[in-house]
């Protein structure tokens, strides 16, 4: 199906608001891959200062082949400075079953 790469930050509640701009203004570093299928930025709402990175790609040796390119360097390199902490996941997308609001169209 596809390949999802997940990161977790961590970013100081001070700084918050900077990251989401930053984030924003480095979207097109993904989303203009030829492999990349999409990406979400994500606030928690149970833990203040953590971020969710999500993104979706058509497979992982793309993925890996964008995570060493030279823009995805400078991308990370923009983003470092507000992480205090976080983890990053990868997996496979083994199924997708659409909700019943994407159906209708909501």
């Amino acid at each position: 199906m596809a390949f999802r790469v997940m990161l977790r930050m961590e970013v100081p509640a001070d700084l918050g608001a900077r990251f989401e701009e930053e984030w924003r203004r480095g979207t097109g570093t993904v989303t203009d891959h030829p492999a990349n299928l999409g990406q979400w930025l994500s606030r928690a709402t149970d833990e203040e200062g953590t971020y969710y990175i999500v993104s979706d790609w058509l497979d992982e040796r793309r993925f890996r082949e964008f995570e060493n390119s030279p823009a995805h360097r400078e991308h990370r390199a923009k983003l470092h400075p507000f992480r205090s902490g976080g983890s990053f996941h990868t997996m496979e997308i083994v199924a997708h079953i659409r909700g019943r609001a994407a159906e209708d169209g909501g």
